[in-house]
Order: structure tokens, then C-alpha cells, then sequence
């Protein structure tokens, strides 16, 4: 298997994961904390679409579809335009409310322009630094596997919570 269709499997298990995770869903359920400081749904889903949204376009030099598609108006949230999710506060995960068919809709846009930045990419493009902010400096290949860990982890998350709010009620 060549690398690219390795990194495309890989996304691929995310995709289906937020699909999952999304289709038919409703709106309560998108919100709904098992306790007042847990992660939502809505949040969830929509920090791993902007992390891996910031970190590809990053290192594929594009600019972020949150941005060139319109999701940070369409969103109306009340977090700058640069927000990822990271370190925000339990009230600003509150924050994020949307409709499942906006959250699936951005996931998507992200998931096709990583899906084919990753099909352009070969063994040796994996070694290459971007980001010379840590020691050791972080390769593309690293970069790419964190992104993939971290959709992998928020999304399970995710459908955990939704299998918790379906119990619920």
C-alpha cells in the first residue's frame, strides 16, 4: 500500500466516524452534556473539523475552507475567526450550536481538500518539517498522524456521547 492510500484509509475511518455520528441526529442530542463542564457534540465534531482544517491548509499552504467557504459566517459563533477549539472554556463549548447538516457540511469540505492534498504526497514528503516550534521539529508525516489521532479520539467521543443522550432521552 502506498503511503497516500494508507493517510485516505485513515480519513476515510474519520468520515465515516462523523457521518455516523451526525446522521440523524437531533438537535438536543447535538448539545447535550452529561455534566455541566462535558464536551458536546456540536463541539466536538466541529474542533476536530477546524483542527484539521487549520493544520492542513497549513502544511498544504491553502487557505481554510472555515474561512474561503464561508463556514466562519455561516457558523455565527462568537469565538475570532482564528478559533480551533483549543483551550476554550466550558461556556464557549456551550457556545457552539449549530445544525448537524452545517457541522457534516464543513467536515466535508475539509475531509475532500485533505483527502486530496494527501493523494499528491509520497514517503519522502512525510520527512519534511513544518513546524520548527517543538523538539524535536514536527514532519509532515508526524503533523498528518496527529491530526488523524486526534479526529479518531473526539469523534469516538462523540458517538459515545451520542449513544449517552439516546439513552437519556
Amino acid at each position: 500500500m502506498e503511503i497516500a492510500g494508507l493517510l485516505t484509509d485513515a480519513l476515510d475511518r474519520v468520515r465515516q466516524g462523523v457521518h455516523g455520528v451526525l446522521d440523524d441526529i437531533d438537535e438536543a442530542s447535538l448539545t447535550y452534556r452529561p455534566d455541566p463542564e462535558a464536551n458536546t457534540i456540536a463541539w466536538l465534531v466541529w474542533h476536530l473539523t477546524r483542527i484539521q482544517d487549520d493544520h492542513v491548509a497549513a502544511v498544504a499552504g491553502l487557505e481554510q475552507r472555515w474561512t474561503a467557504d464561508g463556514f466562519y459566517e455561516r457558523f455565527e459563533l462568537p469565538f475570532d475567526r482564528s478559533a480551533t477549539g483549543w483551550g476554550q472554556s466550558v461556556e464557549e463549548v456551550g457556545a457552539v450550536r449549530c445544525r448537524s447538516e452545517l457541522l457534516c457540511a464543513y467536515y466535508d469540505a475539509v475531509h475532500e481538500v485533505t483527502a486530496n492534498y494527501v493523494a499528491t504526497l509520497g514517503p519522502s514528503d512525510l520527512d519534511r518539517v513544518v513546524d520548527e516550534r517543538w523538539d524535536p521539529p514536527v514532519t509532515l508525516g508526524v503533523r498528518l498522524v496527529s491530526v488523524i489521532d486526534d479526529d479518531l479520539e473526539h469523534v469516538g467521543q462523540a458517538a459515545y456521547l451520542k449513544g449517552l443522550a439516546e439513552r437519556s432521552g
